[in-house]
């Protein structure tokens, strides 16, 4: 799952605020990055820039700096909540809980370049990548959501969604 270091540990009862970011290009394509276990590269993962709230930041701010630091990109429209979903996983010996908000963006602009990770981030990001719809509907890869590309298609279909859609719970 997602490899950014989690803000709290979910043993605790707590569970972890995230924000999310489904960024498009100019041609309709979403950037996810290439997570994986930081001893284990074999078991990886794709998966929307983001991560945990910090401090009394509000998840649109929480969104738009997760983007800076995972991809250099500051230049963003950011719109609407599209998805809401629950998760739960383990990742890095521990098992995270988190309440995760998916943003829609735009941006024109597709150099990204990793510029504040975290040391476990630094362990368990590979990488980015923009991918189109058809890109991600034929991919054998994991990636999550587990539904994305047909999230993906259906927003691109018909434009977001009058308010956020809960997706179900994923636990791994």
């Amino acid at each position: 799952m997602p490899a950014e270091a989690p803000a709290a540990d979910s043993s605790s009862g707590g569970l972890r605020k995230v924000a999310r970011v489904v960024l498009l290009d100019p041609e309709d394509r979403i950037l996810l990055l290439h997570g994986h276990e930081p001893d284990d590269p074999s078991d990886d993962w794709w998966f929307t820039p983001g991560g945990g709230l910090e401090g009394d930041e509000t998840r649109e701010e929480a969104a738009l700096r997760e983007l800076v630091e995972e991809t250099g990109i500051t230049e963003v429209e950011l719109g609407p909540v599209l998805w809401r979903r629950r998760c739960s996983f383990p990742f890095a010996g521990r098992r995270w809980d988190q309440d995760e908000w998916y943003f829609l963006a735009r941006t024109t602009v597709t150099d990204t370049r990793a510029t504040a990770l975290t040391e476990l981030e630094r362990r368990s990001v590979a990488g980015a990548r923009w991918w189109t719809c058809q890109e991600l509907t034929r991919a054998h890869e994991t990636v999550y959501p587990t539904r994305l590309a047909e999230l993906l298609r259906r927003l691109l279909d018909e434009g977001p969604p009058a308010g956020p859609v809960t997706l179900d719970t994923e636990i791994v």
